[in-house]
C-alpha cells in the first residue's frame, strides 16, 4: 500500500500499531539518518462522510499545530488512490495508559504530565482546534521522556460561533455537554484532561459503568466524588484542581490557560495537603 514516492524517501520497518482505519509502522529516513512513524490510513475503509472529513482535517490540523514540544509533529505526507500516509514523530511504544497501569505515579510526576498535557491543549485552543479524544491511550512520550498529544483523527476547528458539535470521544472521558448533544467549545478537552488527571492519581475513572450508556448516565449525574480511601494521601491542591476541571458548569470550568496557572501545577505537585 506504500507509494513509490514514500519508499524513495523512507525505508519501512516493522509495524508498531494498528487502528480502525490502518496501521502505524516504523520507518528510517536515510537523508536525515532518523527514525519516524508512518501512519497509513486505508481510504477504502472510510465509508462514513464524517470519517472522510476527519481524514482531510487531521494532516491540516497537525501541520497548523507543528511544532510544539507536547504535540506529535507531522513531518511529511504522501497520498495514493487508496491510502494516506502521515510521517510523524516516532514515540516510545509505552503510552500514558501503560504508565498508569505499570506504575504508582507520584504527585510530582502526575503534575509534570498534567502540565505538559495542558500546555499542548492550550496551544491547540489558541488555534481554535479541539482535540475531542483526550485519553491516556492518545498520550505518548518521545525518547527524551517528553509527553506528546497524538491521534488528531477526531479533532476539529471551532466555527465562527466558536463551537463544535457531534458525539465524539471515548465514553469515560467525554464531557457532559457532548453527551447531551449540545454545541460545545474547547473546554470539553479540559474536562477530558481532568478525567485523565483523576485516573493518574486514583488509578480508576471518576465515572464508570458496564456499558457506554451506563458511563454516560454517570457523567450526566455529574457528582464528582473523591473517596477518602483513594484520595487520603492526595493533596488538597490537587483535589481543588480536579473539581475545577471536572466541572459540569462550563462557565466555571477552567480554561487550559487557567489550569496552567493553578498553584498545584505551578508548584509541580510539591504541595502540603491542608486536609
Amino acid at each position: 500500500m506504500l507509494s513509490e514516492s514514500l519508499k524513495n524517501k523512507y525505508q519501512p520497518c516493522e509495524e508498531i500499531g494498528r487502528g480502525r482505519f490502518g496501521v502505524i509502522s516504523k520507518a528510517f529516513c536515510p537523508i536525515t539518518q532518523s527514525f519516524f512513524a508512518i501512519k497509513t490510513i486505508d481510504k477504502r475503509l472510510l465509508s462514513d462522510p464524517t470519517d472522510r472529513q476527519c481524514l482531510e482535517n487531521e494532516p491540516k490540523i497537525m501541520t497548523l499545530l507543528s511544532p510544539h514540544p507536547n504535540i506529535v509533529q507531522i513531518h511529511d505526507m504522501f497520498e495514493s488512490e487508496n491510502a494516506l500516509h502521515l510521517i510523524l514523530d516516532l514515540c516510545q511504544p509505552v503510552t500514558l495508559y501503560d504508565q498508569i497501569i505499570q506504575h504508582d505515579l507520584s504527585e510530582p510526576k502526575v503534575a509534570s504530565y498534567a502540565k505538559q498535557l495542558v500546555s499542548g491543549l492550550a496551544h491547540c485552543h489558541r488555534y481554535g482546534v479541539v482535540h475531542r479524544d483526550i485519553k491516556p491511550d492518545n498520550i505518548f512520550f518521545d525518547f527524551r521522556g517528553n509527553l506528546k498529544i497524538g491521534d488528531f483523527g477526531s479533532a476539529t476547528w471551532l466555527g465562527e460561533l466558536c463551537t463544535a458539535d457531534g458525539l465524539v470521544g471515548t465514553p469515560y472521558y467525554v464531557a457532559p455537554e457532548v453527551v447531551m448533544g449540545r454545541s460545545y467549545n474547547e473546554k470539553v478537552d479540559v474536562w477530558s484532561a481532568g478525567v485523565v488527571l483523576y485516573v493518574m492519581l486514583a488509578g480508576v475513572p471518576p465515572f464508570y459503568g458496564e456499558t457506554a450508556e451506563e458511563i454516560f448516565e454517570a457523567i450526566l449525574r455529574g457528582n464528582l466524588r473523591l473517596p477518602s480511601r483513594i484520595f487520603r494521601s492526595i493533596s488538597s491542591e490537587a483535589k481543588d484542581l480536579l473539581r475545577k476541571m471536572i466541572c459540569r458548569d462550563v462557565s466555571r470550568r477552567l480554561s487550559a490557560e487557567q489550569v496552567l496557572r493553578h498553584p498545584w501545577i505551578l508548584n509541580g505537585g510539591e504541595t502540603i495537603s491542608m486536609d
